[in-house]
């Protein structure tokens, strides 16, 4: 348990802790009253003084902190031989002094386990009638009263000590409680932070592989395509310059975009349909690929969170089919339909392999259901693959 859970729960005990310490002052201060007012001898009456003097003492110097909890073992038993032994003196130097019973034994309840504390506060209760048999003998006139009032003064005892005893138990069965709850709490706390921690860095990874990683593939290709046409063709190479400088300056974006937490650069400075034919326009200028494209400009409008999933699956798909299709032909298509976006990707190549999906398609599943919406990849009906992804409008 941490400092700030001790103290809270410390102080939430010494809410009512007061109350005992008034009724512990109060017994003290009118059996003290008492006990210098009767008629027994002085030296009785110093005795009896000087041994309910020594127990507040002591209470206010170690017992107040094993009440509490504070002390150990040690503590816990030079605590209760003390308020024994200064009870007991007081109670037989002074038989008026029995009213420290009232503070004493509630110090047993507080500091014992309830069969010794019953134990010990019985044995104290029965020092009253033993001092007068020990003053009078059996033929003491105080007898007669003082036997039923011990009699009584047991059964409220006992009871009274149950009941404090319950009570302590039922604090520190709360306090228990709350150093669970409190640790439950940070535990659900780490699990958060960790879930949320794994749920970045998986859209992280899913950013990176759909924008930045595809633009580091295209500036390969554009250089390897360079590399070949250096000596024989000025006019194209010149172009695979120009595409692969554009290409790493939106990459370039792409990345303070993730870093600022904004949406992707292309919708920042556009529409999604722009963005979306931005991106066929540059696979068909960088592999010469025919793209058909047919975009609706009057989309519904839907949240920027549902046109990222439409932008990234489009980057995602027209990336596959550069890298794995070897296709001659690309249709895109992205239309509104029965309530829903739809973006269809389709191409003439070699065809899609069920259940060999990539990170790409993977995290294009991810986010699709993060919308509500729904992915389908499956070979065309004239061969190639066509993917097709609806989110909700």
């Amino acid at each position: 348990m941490d400092e700030r859970s001790s103290v809270t729960q410390r102080d939430a005990s010494q809410q009512s802790y007061w109350a005992w310490e008034v009724l512990f002052a109060v017994a003290y201060v009118a059996t003290a009253i008492m006990v210098a007012f009767t008629d027994s001898p002085v030296t009785d009456k110093v005795v009896a003084e000087v041994a309910m003097g020594t127990m507040a003492l002591a209470y206010l110097v170690t017992g107040r902190r094993v009440v509490l909890g504070e002390g150990g073992r040690p503590a816990r038993v030079a605590a209760t031989a003390t308020v024994v032994l200064c009870t007991a003196t007081a109670i037989l130097a002074d038989t008026t002094s029995s009213f420290v019973l009232f503070f004493s034994t509630p110090l047993l309840f507080m500091m014992l386990t309830l069969r010794l504390a019953v134990g010990w506060a019985t044995l104290l209760i029965l020092l009253e009638p033993t001092a007068a048999v020990l003053d009078g003998g059996w033929g003491n006139p105080m007898l007669p009263v003082l036997l039923p009032m011990t009699g009584i003064l047991l059964v409220f005892g006992v009871l009274a000590g149950k009941f404090i005893s319950d009570i302590l138990d039922q604090s520190s069965a709360r306090a228990d409680l709350i150093r669970k709850l409190e640790a439950s709490q940070a535990e659900v706390a780490r699990l958060s932070r960790d879930a949320g921690t794994a749920a970045e860095r998986e859209r992280l990874a899913r950013e990176i592989h759909d924008t930045l990683a595809q633009g580091f593939t295209s500036i390969v290709a554009l250089t390897q395509a360079i590399e070949s046409e250096l000596d024989t063709d000025p006019v194209v190479v010149r172009k695979h310059l120009a595409l692969a400088a554009r290409t790493a300056r939106e990459n370039l974006a792409e990345a303070r975009a993730m870093v600022a937490a904004l949406a992707p650069s292309d919708l920042a400075t556009g529409s999604l349909p722009e963005a979306v034919r931005r991106q066929a326009n540059r696979l068909a200028e960088e592999t010469g690929v025919p793209i058909k494209c047919e975009v609706d400009d009057a989309l519904p409008p839907v949240p920027t969170a549902v046109e990222v999933v439409l932008l990234r699956a489009a980057q995602e798909a027209l990336a596959n089919v550069r890298k794995h299709s070897g296709a001659t032909a690309v249709e895109l298509q992205l239309s509104a339909v029965d309530g829903a976006i739809r973006l269809r990707v389709a191409d003439n190549g070699c065809g899609f392999v069920p259940g060999a999906d990539g990170f790409g398609l993977r995290g294009m599943r991810s986010r699709a259901g993060q919308v509500g919406g729904t992915l389908e990849v499956r070979t065309g009906a004239n061969g190639g693959t066509e993917l097709e992804l609806e989110v909700p409008a």
